[in-house]
């Protein structure tokens, strides 16, 4: 019989991270919705901006020295949109990044062009390069394994909108398999193109399943697309 879940008491809305929307909280984990351009945790550039940071203030209610905390579970790259889960005790961390690759994680993308099989998975070996960037390589001794499901939802003159779920969890993997595919995600920078107006990273985490660390119950989170997404594809540039 699942263990029911503790009592929870909200922090008091003053110290609410406007920027960052709390979607669900309990006494174990926390799941928020992630702006476009916010960092999930801090870089040498950056620490106060952060998702991190954001939510330690909120856990902590304004009183730096509070024993309360929360702790990174997953990352999000800074233009990616979209669910982020925190874990809020060591424990519930360390049992979600067991079960990590057993839970559903579906994207969205705006990517130029149209892809010739409207569904389907890439899979690929992914290493890091000397300059910190992703690539596909031939061998399993050279990277480790990604694959991503992908369907078109919908398409217009310039874009395609698409549907993707995570197989692996690799770094810019989602990134890395629509460049190699010639459809990168529009606005990346760093696998794609430089597109004037455009502005942002058009992927979203859209959906997550997990279980909980306590109830061990199965829980599904949604994040509608930005605007933007059908800006875009409606756009006069589409």
């Amino acid at each position: 019989m699942p263990k029911k879940a503790k009592p929870f008491k909200p922090v008091p809305k003053r110290f609410h991270p406007g920027s960052l929307p709390i979607l669900y909280e309990d006494h174990d984990i926390l799941v928020v919705d992630k702006p476009s351009g916010l960092l999930t945790v801090s870089t040498d550039r950056e620490s106060d901006r952060t998702a991190f940071a954001y939510l330690m203030d909120y856990v902590r209610k304004g009183q730096a020295k509070s024993r309360s905390r929360v702790f990174i579970v997953h990352r999000l790259d800074r233009e990616t949109s979209g669910l982020l889960v925190f874990a809020k005790s060591e424990e519930s961390k360390r049992w979600l990044q067991q079960e990590w690759a057993e839970f559903n994680k579906t994207y969205f993308a705006v990517v130029r062009g149209h892809l010739a099989e409207k569904s389907g998975v890439f899979s690929s070996y992914l290493a890091e390069n000397g300059v910190h960037k992703m690539v596909s390589v031939k061998s399993s001794d050279l990277g480790k394994l990604a694959k991503t499901a992908y369907k078109v939802i919908k398409e217009s003159k310039a874009y395609s909108l698409l549907e993707i779920e995570l197989m692996s969890g690799k770094k810019h993997q989602i990134r890395v398999h629509l460049s190699d595919q010639g459809h990168a995600v529009v606005g990346d920078k760093k696998y794609g193109q430089d597109e004037k107006g455009t502005k942002r990273l058009m992927l979203h985490a859209g959906s997550l399943t997990i279980k909980h660390p306590y109830t061990e119950e199965w829980m599904t989170f949604s994040s509608n697309a930005p605007h933007y997404f059908d800006a875009l594809m409606k756009g006069p540039n589409a």
